[in-house]
């Protein structure tokens, strides 16, 4: 095949990528997007602390942060329920069974290193990047729930109306599961997703994200030092979110 020919071929097969598959949204500038930045490494491992000592019950700017990130909320009917609609984080009391203590913590994918929602997803629609961030493609998923069954964590939302005016580098779609992204379009640009910097700007710094493989990180010594949990270990899951104060 002469270079010619296999320059025509190639923009060919672009501009048909660049069929819209949502509204401002197009797979062609999806893949020149991520063709732009580093791919993600093993070295890395991201994830976040949770103080629950921080983290007040009353206050769900995290929620609110995300749900305005992640545009879960525009272009979504008011018919459909409230126990329908896209949630990525929500607040959950945690209860200590012996002492029955209770915290209040938000709870989000987990991010785990072995995670169920890959192992049952049929399609690979559920995937894990080499830096932890678990992901669902949009478009390999066929909106069979198995990933939402399989998590221990019911962290998964089903997109059940049709989706518009999205946010540009979140894109979503009727018919497909979605879980929290630890806002890696904002990870990738080297900024923190946008409950930790809403936290921390509403004065409780409840949630800390970092690189849990970097020694010399800040997230990584206190979960050396300091006294933390994942929730269910027993399920060998290891989740890359960790909570103290439990």
């Amino acid at each position: 095949m002469t270079s010619n020919r296999r320059a025509w071929l190639t923009g060919s097969a672009a501009a048909a990528l660049g069929v819209a598959i949502a509204p401002g949204i197009r797979l062609i500038e999806v893949a020149q997007a991520r063709a732009s930045g580093e791919a993600a490494s093993t070295k890395v491992r991201w994830g976040l602390l949770i103080d629950t000592s921080k983290c007040d019950s009353g206050c769900d700017a995290c929620v609110k942060a995300c749900s305005d990130e992640n545009g879960l909320q525009v272009g979504t009917g008011a018919a459909i329920e409230d126990r329908q609609r896209p949630q990525w984080i929500r607040k959950v009391m945690l209860t200590e069974v012996k002492t029955g203590r209770q915290a209040s913590a938000p709870m989000m994918c987990q991010h785990c290193a072995e995670p169920p929602c890959v192992d049952v997803c049929p399609t690979g629609a559920s995937f894990k990047r080499a830096d932890g961030i678990v992901l669902v493609d949009r478009h390999a998923c066929i909106g069979c729930r198995y990933c939402m069954m399989a998590c221990p964590y019911k962290a998964r939302s089903f997109v059940h109306e049709p989706v518009t005016n999205q946010r540009a580098q979140v894109p979503r779609g009727q018919g497909c599961v979605e879980s929290c992204t630890l806002c890696v379009h904002r990870v990738d640009r080297g900024e923190h997703p946008a409950c930790v910097e809403t936290c921390a700007a509403a004065g409780r710094g409840a949630i800390l994200f970092g690189d849990l493989n970097d020694a010399n990180s800040e997230i990584a010594r206190r979960v050396r030092e300091l006294a933390t949990q994942q929730l269910r270990a027993d399920l060998g899951l290891d989740p890359g979110v960790r909570y103290q104060g439990l």
